[in-house]
């Protein structure tokens, strides 16, 4: 019986030990994914104040040449 409860006891501290390295696995991977959203974000500006929108707003149209 003892033997069965170190063998537990030895399975739970390794299945514990992989929790943790898949948490910080995962931590990682958030950190990665908010920078990379963060320089999405700041690309994006960038591009619109470099080639603004080709569609113009509604005030600013010209009328059609058929009015």
């Amino acid at each position: 019986m003892d033997d069965r409860i170190t063998d537990l006891e030895i399975h739970v501290t390794h299945l514990s030990r992989t929790v943790h390295e898949l948490n910080d696995v995962v931590y990682r991977q958030q950190q990665t994914i908010s920078r990379m959203e963060e320089e999405l974000k700041l690309l994006r500006e960038q591009l619109q104040a470099a080639a603004p929108s080709m569609v113009r707003a509604p005030e600013d149209e010209e009328p059609p040449p058929h009015y």
